[in-house]
């Protein structure tokens, strides 16, 4: 009897914890398709060299297809590569404050 005192909440907190975690990917990939365009478009705009802006583009506009086609996983491909031409990476971009 002592032990189902112990072993009940124990489980009710794994079950929790669980449930937070699973979550977390799903939030990450919405901001993937909603604030990362536009965040390495804003880059694109103030980069200087020409081909990694227009290859960089081009990377945004794929991905923005394939985030409209629910394909978020490969759309983050995408804008990783995008990023990455522009020398940063996304988690920098998703992080960064936003000017006001």
């Amino acid at each position: 009897m002592n032990a189902r005192f112990f072993i009940v909440p124990v489980a009710i907190a794994l079950s929790a914890a669980f449930v937070g975690a699973a979550s977390a990917p799903a939030m990450a990939a919405d901001a993937t398709c909603t604030t990362t365009p536009g965040a390495i478009r804003t880059l694109i705009t103030t980069t200087t060299d020409a081909d990694s802006a227009r290859k960089a583009t081009s990377l945004v506009k794929v991905g923005e297809k394939l985030c409209e086609a629910g394909a978020r996983n490969e759309a983050g491909k995408k804008f990783s590569a995008a990023a990455k031409l522009l020398g940063t990476d996304v988690a920098a971009l998703n992080t960064a404050p936003v000017a006001q």
